[in-house]
């Protein structure tokens, strides 16, 4: 059963260490399963969320739009994350729209199931607090890569940041539309860094996989002092 799959999830959460097995139980008995096929809308910026939401697979993008209607992705989120923390404890409308970039499934945790937990168990409070500023901290990081980095140097880092073995696995949604919205540029920019990091031998790209060549060099045009 989902509702099995999801308790046992639940067990391996840090925010939910210390919490006995009935308690997780009446949790995981609480929440609710959805499927969202690709490019469905979880939730929309502005909406006064009252679930958190654990993505048990699939994809989704959190973002913003500009009253032009361009797109800035602030991240990406993949399986295995929780979200929505911002909407479950201060109460507030929801900053971003989250989009899911294939079929994902996702469960949502009632606040009211929630605030039971929290009221019983406080340290649950202050790792989801945790799990908030650690969050924080990675839009402070976007926000002065923006406004202090040109496109190549965050693409450059974005390549870094992403590698596993020096190569980053191209998914079906991870194009170059995309990613020109998560780096706050347009797609025509983005060909042309592409273009001159490949020409620079710097990184090999292909329709499956983006290979760093040159991990010294790529860090340089990444502007990443020390590497």
């Amino acid at each position: 059963m989902q509702t099995d799959i999801l308790l046992k999830r639940l067990q391996t959460f840090e925010f939910l260490h210390g919490l006995n097995h009935a308690a997780l139980a009446a949790l995981a008995k609480s929440a609710v399963w959805k499927v969202f096929p690709p490019n469905a809308v979880v939730f929309w910026e502005g909406d006064t969320e009252s679930n958190l939401y654990y993505l048990q697979y699939g994809s989704l993008k959190a973002l913003r739009t500009a009253p032009d209607g361009r797109e800035q992705v602030l991240r990406f989120l993949d399986a295995g994350e929780i979200f929505n923390e911002i909407g479950v404890l201060a109460k507030r409308p929801n900053p971003v729209t989250a989009v899911a970039l294939e079929e994902s499934g996702i469960w949502l945790l009632p606040r009211h199931a929630l605030e039971g937990v929290v009221m019983k168990y406080p340290q649950t409070a202050l790792q989801i607090i945790g799990n908030m500023a650690d969050k924080i901290i990675d839009l402070v990081m976007l926000a002065s890569d923006l406004s202090l980095k040109t496109v190549e140097a965050r693409f450059a880092k974005l390549l870094l940041d992403s590698a596993e073995n020096e190569v980053i696995e191209r998914r079906r949604w991870t194009n170059q539309t995309e990613l020109a919205a998560h780096l706050g540029t347009v797609p025509d920019v983005l060909s042309r860094v592409i273009r001159e990091l490949t020409k620079a031998g710097l990184i090999e790209m292909d329709k499956q996989q983006i290979r760093i060549l040159d991990r010294a060099g790529l860090a340089e045009r990444a502007m990443l002092r020390g590497d």
